[in-house]
């Protein structure tokens, strides 16, 4: 028996690191830094908490609570939307609170990319709240306002004016007390891109509020990153943050979408495929293209995030060829780096909370976080952002994007694209893969409905409450019409598969069932992924070269079954 594809267990464990790793001193204000390395435990408060993850964790905590429906979490839910509510200045931009971690109050344009997002959920869920809309338009209209607008072109041919809006930041850090000055900056330069991550967020907000000024910052913005920043080449490849890159893609696939303007989801697919071309084909990406040895590289959680979110916008500009790499990459990597096992952390309880650290029960509290840099086969916890503030608050995104696409209505037909369990009042999902080659949907109300084909889904047939039945082929989805009440199930070969596959430079042999790996060859070191064998015990000895792993044995004791 393997383990299956779990979506709401997913979100249920990230719902609890996200009102477990907050501190109830300052109104369960999150903790970033998670130092499962440390003899003993720790997790300590940082500047970010309050800039950054107030955002992120605020949106990740409501996209667990949408696919989970039980209300669990509204607290902290609410101790986040205080904090998102305050420290906004000159410019409507969002600052941070000076604590005794934090040193220079500023705002980060990156960080408006998490902090918008979040807004705009608060605007649509409290449309009565008109703070948190006043809040939302003046950070919109106080960015439009910080932007160099690039209006004509002085060459040594002579001048020409823009034909399109060109903007950019000055900077990537503006103030609290001071504004731009130049001679700081974040030090992680790739300015153009990293300014830009707010793009999505941006459209969002065209969407949602018809927000003139939103749209008019986004194309302003695009225009500048795809053109005068030269920041991608003519394929569209470009060397830098991963992360970055493809939620910017995102972003101009949807501005292109709802714009009708082909030119930005065409640039958006081909900074997709380009990132695709760097990752395996069950999920794990490179957090760099292009700037270390792949060998060096690590795939972080967010950018896992971002490709299954811009594949989900690439499917509605009509690129089904996509629904794979959200499959995939959901059921395999983004689930892979998500921690289910902490016997192996040290812990001591009898140490107080104090000067921003906790050290009370790591162990428990880390139990559902997203690793900031996973190899293929393993998480490696002696290297920094092992566990990663950021990726806690992004990969929920992508649990949302997958629940909210495992079955839709198309065409006229109810289809299942995600083969995975759930249940809600129109239908049941429930699926067998990777044990069984069967996928069945009970559909409370009658109509035409089916299923999405895969290349891994072989000699399949349809079955009608037990027995085989005549179907239909549209769009690479098979349906027949149900009555109330009827179960349509997909049945198909499935078997153990091998492939050879060059992952981060290693030649790897990965075992298959389904769409689901079940197994890496050679398997991994500290923490080891692709263990899906239930029949298995979660026991590893401890690596000799790892001095703090005081446990004998990996996480027994917190295994769900």
């Amino acid at each position: 028996m393997y383990e299956k594809f779990d979506l709401s267990e997913s979100a249920r464990l990230t719902r609890h690191y996200i009102t477990n790793m907050v501190d109830k001193e300052y109104d369960n204000l999150p903790y970033w830094l998670l130092l499962p390395n440390k003899k003993p435990a720790e997790a300590a408060h940082c500047r970010v908490d309050d800039a950054e993850l107030v955002g992120s964790w605020y949106e990740g905590l409501c996209c667990c609570m949408d696919i989970l429906g039980d209300g669990e979490g509204e607290d902290v839910k609410q101790s986040l939307r205080r904090h998102l509510m305050k420290s906004w200045g000159e410019h409507g931009l969002r600052f941070c609170e000076k604590y005794p971690w934090t040193h220079t109050v500023h705002s980060s344009f990156h960080e408006m990319g998490y902090i918008l997002p979040a807004m705009n959920l608060i605007t649509e869920e409290y449309p009565d709240d008109e703070l948190a809309e006043k809040r939302t338009s003046e950070l919109v209209r106080g960015m439009r306002e910080l932007v160099i607008e690039r209006k004509v072109r002085t060459f040594w041919s002579g001048d020409s004016e823009e034909p399109e809006p060109v903007y950019e930041f000055p900077n990537d850090v503006y103030l609290k007390y001071g504004g731009f000055d130049l001679t700081r900056h974040t030090g992680r330069g790739e300015q153009a891109i990293r300014n830009a991550v707010m793009l999505l967020a941006l459209v969002r907000r065209y969407e949602l509020k018809n927000d003139k000024v939103a749209l008019d910052l986004a194309r302003g913005l695009a225009n500048y990153v795809l053109g005068v920043s030269r920041y991608f080449n003519y394929k569209m490849e470009f060397f830098g943050h991963v992360h970055s890159a493809v939620w910017f893609a995102a972003g101009i696939v949807k501005l292109g979408r709802l714009t009708d303007d082909e030119r930005y989801v065409e640039k958006g697919k081909g900074i997709f495929d380009y990132a695709l071309s760097l990752s395996s084909s069950f999920g794990w990406l490179p957090e760099y293209a292009q700037w270390h040895p792949i060998s060096e590289e690590h795939c972080e959680t967010c950018c896992i995030k971002d490709m299954i979110v811009c594949a989900d916008e690439l499917i509605k500009c009509g690129y089904d060829e996509y629904w794979d790499v959200m499959n995939s990459f959901a059921r395999n990597q983004l689930m892979e780096n998500q921690v289910k096992y902490t016997g192996y952390v040290q812990c001591d309880n009898s140490l107080p909370d104090k000067d921003g650290i906790t050290y009370r029960d790591i162990d428990k509290r880390m139990l559902g976080g997203f690793t900031g840099g996973s190899e293929p086969n393993s998480i490696s916890l002696t290297r920094f952002r092992s566990i990663a503030g950021c990726c806690v608050g992004t990969a929920p995104v992508a649990l949302k994007t997958v629940w909210d696409n495992a079955v839709t209505l198309l065409n006229g037909v109810l289809t299942v694209n995600i083969p995975c369990d759930k249940k809600t009042e129109d239908y049941e999902l429930v699926s067998d893969i990777p044990n069984e080659g069967r996928v069945s949907l009970t559909v409370k109300n009658g109509g035409n409905a089916g299923f999405r084909l895969y290349d891994w889904i072989a000699s399949s047939e349809l079955y009608l409450n037990g027995e085989k039945t005549a179907y239909e082929t549209q769009n690479g989805v098979v349906f027949t019409e149900a009555g109330a009440g009827d179960t349509l199930e997909l049945r198909f070969n499935i078997s153990t598969k091998t492939h050879k596959e060059n992952v981060r430079g290693v030649d790897f042999t990965v075992s298959t069932r389904g769409c689901d790996v079940i197994g890496l060859d050679p398997k991994g070191g500290h923490v080891r992924l692709y263990q899906r064998d239930l029949s298995v015990p979660k026991f590893y000895p401890a690596p000799d070269d790892v001095e703090y792993l005081g446990a004998a044995n990996y996480g027994p004791t917190q295994m769900k079954k």
